[in-house]
């Protein structure tokens, strides 16, 4: 399969285009920063020049026709202020959203965040709760677009770097927690390859059931069952 990773050099999209490749597939990695090029190319990527924020629906997608899959694992990430939080995690997201759209593109994959369907609380710090709301707003829009892509968004908990250990918390709810990178990647990889995952909204945090079986335990659920 070919792969558009929309963020592609980012901690979880690096990890998920070397499982992708390490099978036989092909992963396309959108970079912002031609720089970041010869990492795609280890992780066995292949690596596109593509700013989100400053791009056409049309020429992405250009660089989304073929593919099988879209994934979006952008981010503004630390250190941004509160505009980027729209204009990328937003904005990007569903741009990237109506790219996939018109490419024909229907297998449609989101790396989100927990609780961004929630108002953040009063005294959550104003760049935190535009990232939040930023989210939150991408998802609502994604989750109306089931007559154009077949979506499934991952919500995953406190990001970590430890060593994965291969088994998760999948549910529509969870409570917060923290999840290695590692096993987010291999999630998505396992939500990739099962349909029955489509029209679900799914938090993620460490747990004692093995990928696979959490995946198809939420296929099992049937479509939109989230």
């Amino acid at each position: 399969m070919r792969i558009v990773i929309a963020g592609g050099h980012g901690k979880i999209a690096l990890r998920l285009q070397r499982l992708l490749a390490q099978r036989g597939d092909q992963p396309v990695g959108l970079i912002r920063n031609p720089d970041h090029a010869p990492d795609l190319r280890a992780a066995g990527a292949e690596p596109a020049q593509v700013d989100l924020e400053h791009t056409t629906v049309t020429q992405l997608a250009e660089q989304l026709m073929g593919a099988d899959a879209a994934v979006f694992a952008a981010g503004a990430g630390p250190g941004s202020g509160a505009e980027r939080k729209e204009t990328l995690d937003r904005a990007g997201a569903v741009l990237f959203a109506d790219a996939a759209s018109l490419a024909g593109v229907r297998r449609f994959v989101v790396v989100s965040a927990l609780r961004v369907d929630e108002e953040p609380p009063a005294d959550t710090d104003p760049v935190f709760a535009a990232y939040l709301r930023a989210k939150g707003a991408a998802d609502a829009d994604i989750q109306q677009r089931g007559a154009e892509l077949d979506w499934t968004i991952l919500r995953p908990g406190r990001l970590t770097d430890v060593t994965g250990t291969g088994r998760v918390q999948l549910a529509s709810e969870v409570e917060h927690g923290d999840i290695p990178r590692d096993d987010v990647a291999a999630t998505l990889l396992a939500l990739l390859d099962e349909p029955g995952t489509v029209g679900h909204t799914l938090g993620l945090v460490a747990g004692s059931t093995p990928i696979p079986d959490a995946v198809a335990q939420i296929a099992a659920k049937g479509a939109g069952g989230s």
